[in-house]
């Protein structure tokens, strides 16, 4: 055997898988068709929103706290600063089903938050405009993430801890047997126990099943100049979530002192061939975030000054696939985060590693279940 585990991609979750597996004395393999840290996946773009009061489903939050005490973990191992908790501001009409989904998580969980009038919130955050109907409210809990920093970050801990990783290396098939699996790569072959497919948009290429299932699609990230650089400082700023009707803005405050991230996350445009993903701007996408942003955040100027296109995989229904693939024991799959998964990282590798050294997971993942989208896979 080359290694214990062999690691498809180490990007978002495959870095945290290595950094996981490592740490329980696991011999990892990882294969990267590009270099570490790269801004070819979904975690590419200066910062993540890491928020507890989640509108994607209160099912999270359990993950999303011990989330929290693994960031803190990485950083105290990789001695770098990851993630900032600044506060999150999340600003919506009142009966909207995210502003519901946000407010099941807080009772739920007995979340620290604060609800702020429009009086309130004008006053202390100035750089929104809110309407009569709006509900604005204060996630303390919540913060942003640096992602290519975390990405390098668990990565060289993995490797500081025995993992090797082939980069600009792509894995063209996987072929278990009963007594491990085969990996080809590069037109090489080796040999793993067990396999992690972390792959992201391209997961389709070596699990053909999940084609209509996994899809690529193409995430647009803006940056903006603020109007007054002091009002956009992490201090006056939080994170947000800007809704109204079916438009959500959500950015960062000013990370380098000059622009702060504001970026239209609802339905991103499908991708055809992750090989050939659409890196310029189309106009048209630009006009309309124009106007949002003019209209909901007018302490910046509206036309943004740097764009960058990036991909993530979306599932239908907009949860992860996380598991054990049905009659393929020796194959895990984490994929499917469909634009929000980047904060749930070093819990999602915490997963995969129990899942492989303890054949399951103390976690409740019930609703991440590969067998909700198909019985039984082959390999490519």
């Amino acid at each position: 055997m080359d290694a214990d585990v062999g690691i498809i991609g180490v990007g978002t979750m495959g870095s945290m898988a290595a950094w996981q597996l490592s740490k329980r004395g696991v011999s990892v393999l990882g294969f990267e068709q590009f270099g570490i840290g790269n801004d070819r996946t979904a975690a590419g773009g200066e910062s993540r929103l890491f928020r507890t009061a989640y509108m994607e489903g209160a099912e999270y939050v359990p993950l999303l706290i011990e989330a929290k005490k693994l960031w803190r973990e990485l950083e105290k191992e990789s001695g770098k600063s990851l993630l900032t908790l600044n506060g999150g501001l999340m600003i919506g009409e009142k009966d909207s089903p995210p502003i519901k989904a946000i407010l099941e998580s807080i009772d739920n969980y007995k979340l620290e938050h604060e609800i702020l009038d429009i009086k309130q919130a004008s006053k202390k955050y100035p750089q929104f405009k809110y309407f009569a109907n709006d509900l604005v409210i204060l996630d303390k809990e919540a913060g942003f993430i640096r992602p290519e920093l975390s990405v390098v970050s668990a990565t060289y801990l993995a490797i500081n801890k025995g993992a090797k990783i082939k980069q600009y290396t792509t894995v063209q098939k996987i072929i278990p047997d009963s007594n491990g699996v085969t990996i080809i790569a590069n037109g090489e072959s080796y040999r793993v126990r067990k396999v992690v497919i972390t792959t992201g948009a391209w997961t389709v290429n070596l699990l053909p099943e999940l084609k209509d299932k996994l899809m690529p699609r193409r995430l647009l990230l803006t940056w903006f100049i603020p109007k007054n650089i002091d009002d956009t400082k992490p201090e006056k700023l939080p994170v947000f979530a800007r809704m109204r009707g079916d438009f959500r803005l959500t950015g960062t405050p000013t990370l380098d002192g000059t622009m702060v991230k504001a970026s239209f996350t609802k339905e991103p445009l499908p991708v055809d061939n992750p090989k050939e993903l659409h890196r310029d701007v189309y106009s048209e996408e630009i006009l309309k975030l124009r106007d949002s942003v003019e209209t909901l955040l007018p302490a910046v100027y509206p036309d943004p000054v740097r764009s960058s296109a990036y991909m993530d995989a979306y599932t239908p229904d907009n949860h992860a696939v996380l598991g054990t693939i049905p009659g393929l024991k020796e194959v895990v799959i984490a994929s499917g985060f469909s634009g929000h998964g980047f904060k749930l990282a070093p819990i999602i590798g915490k997963i995969i590693s129990e899942i492989i050294i303890d054949g399951k997971t103390t976690k409740n993942i019930k609703n991440l279940s590969p067998e909700r989208f198909v019985d039984s896979f082959h390999l490519i």
